[in-house]
């Protein structure tokens, strides 16, 4: 799978709070709406400019706080293809995959905001087409691959009827 997009460069330590703001908790269950909003207190202008396909690229510790399962949903419902960063908070992450939202460990330190991407999932490669760079990343593992190509673990569970992660 190939990904094509512009770069969203955010810093270090980006929290659930900051992808989906506290004042829009009523919004939880109004998922297209609260996107509207998505890292709006990281970059007020993200969520308005963003174009499908964009990739959300950041530092350490991504997804950091509390457990929001909405957060990379609301990431993913956006438009953003893919999340680059230095490393995840270990549940963000595990949501992402979730909720087919591929999250990519890499060091992103080369990638400049608005760069354009390609990023091929399968050979773990992210080129950087803005400064004729190549990065690399440890590919997702193959059961990863399966729920996020299935669309998440709900589509996964829907599409086989158990959790048979090797079909």
């Amino acid at each position: 799978m190939i990904l094509r997009g512009k770069a969203w460069v955010f810093g270090d330590s980006i929290s659930t709070d900051h992808i989906a703001p506290g004042r829009y908790f009523h919004l939880r269950t109004n998922l297209p709406e609260l996107a509207k909003h998505v890292l709006e207190d990281a970059n007020p202008d993200f969520a308005s400019q963003l174009q499908p396909g964009d990739f959300v690229v950041a530092g350490r510790n991504f997804g950091l706080g509390s457990s929001r399962e909405h957060a990379p949903r609301i990431i993913k419902l956006a438009g953003v293809s893919a999340v680059l960063a230095k490393s995840f908070a270990r549940i963000f992450y595990r949501n992402a995959i979730n909720v087919g939202l591929p999250v990519l460990e890499l060091d992103t330190a080369g990638i400049s905001q608005g760069d354009e991407l390609e990023v091929d999932l399968a050979a773990g490669t992210v080129r950087n087409l803005t400064r004729s760079e190549q990065l690399s990343f440890q590919p997702l593992p193959p059961v990863m691959v399966k729920i996020l190509n299935d669309g998440g673990i709900v589509e996964h569970f829907r599409k086989y009827g158990d959790f048979n992660l090797e079909t």
